[in-house]
């Protein structure tokens, strides 16, 4: 299936420890498509995001989320639920692991679009937790009323 355009909304909500939480959402162009179960999108990161100049690839299966960052930054982040992963984090200042917990995955996508729901904790040379909720909403143009 060909890849087609479409509007993405995304909220992400951070939170260290048990200090307020920070979050941020943004909506962007991106690509999607829906083969066999999985969708694949892809989209450019911004100044918003702080990875300006990285394109990210979300792979939403049964199974799980992949989510690779090319660019600016590079990782590649596994998420399944119950699962600890580490994982390099590259930037322009240098590289790090980070360890992730994957706490709760939910996700629905079709041809048209969907949404997930991704809760997971992340941490930084088994120091500093940061409890994350990610959020991505995919839909085609026109289309944000779709009950994906």
């Amino acid at each position: 299936m060909q890849e087609k355009e479409v509007l993405i909304d995304i909220q992400s909500v951070h939170a260290y420890d048990c200090e307020d939480a920070d979050s941020l959402a943004f909506s962007t162009d991106g690509l999607y498509r829906y083969e066999n179960g999985v969708g694949h999108l892809r989209y450019w990161e911004s100044e918003v995001t702080g990875l300006p100049g990285t394109q990210t690839r979300v792979r939403i299966s049964p199974e799980g989320v992949i989510v690779d960052r090319v660019g600016t930054v590079n990782s590649r982040m596994e998420f399944r639920e119950g699962l600890r992963n580490l994982f390099p984090y590259e930037t322009p200042y240098g590289q790090a692991t980070l360890g992730m917990d994957t706490r709760h995955i939910r996700s629905r996508f079709n041809e048209h679009g969907g949404d997930m729901e991704l809760d997971y904790v992340l941490n930084l040379e088994h120091a500093v937790a940061i409890r994350n909720k990610f959020r991505i909403k995919v839909t085609e143009p026109g289309e944000e009323g779709r009950d994906g």
